[in-house]
């Protein structure tokens, strides 16, 4: 089974002591766990407005050593047309992270986003 993971929960399960829903921290556990490359943007741009203390790239690459996170390869053309249905929200990111997992077979999709909840049915906090 994979799992999605959004960039709110990439930044909360990289911090040693942050707080994560329990359906989402046994998802967590057993599933093969994939980051839309849109997050790491997404990271890089947190970082550089100073509302994150390391590069995306550190820490995808902590996540990866810690528990087996990957950054999926999904053709973008692919997630961009998917992303085209996302009318509920005008944030790219959050439309093009929502598409990636509804792309890969409505898969589970770690988020505590309650927009993202609402209008995508598998997601898991």
């Amino acid at each position: 089974m994979i799992a999605y993971l959004d960039t709110h929960a990439v930044i909360r399960i990289s911090r040693s002591q942050a707080r994560i829903g329990h359906n989402a921290a046994r998802l967590i556990q057993r599933a093969s766990l994939l980051i839309s490359p849109i997050v790491l943007l997404e990271l890089e741009y947190l970082y550089e407005i100073g509302r994150i203390v390391l590069p995306a790239k550190d820490i995808v690459r902590k996540l990866e050593s810690e528990i087996g996170v990957q950054v999926c390869n999904l053709a973008f053309a692919a997630v961009a047309s998917v992303a085209l249905d996302e009318k509920w929200t005008r944030d790219a990111f959050d439309r093009i992270i929502v598409a990636q997992a509804r792309l890969n077979g409505l898969a589970p999709l770690i988020s505590s986003d309650e927009e993202i909840a609402e209008h995508y049915p598998r997601t898991v906090w």
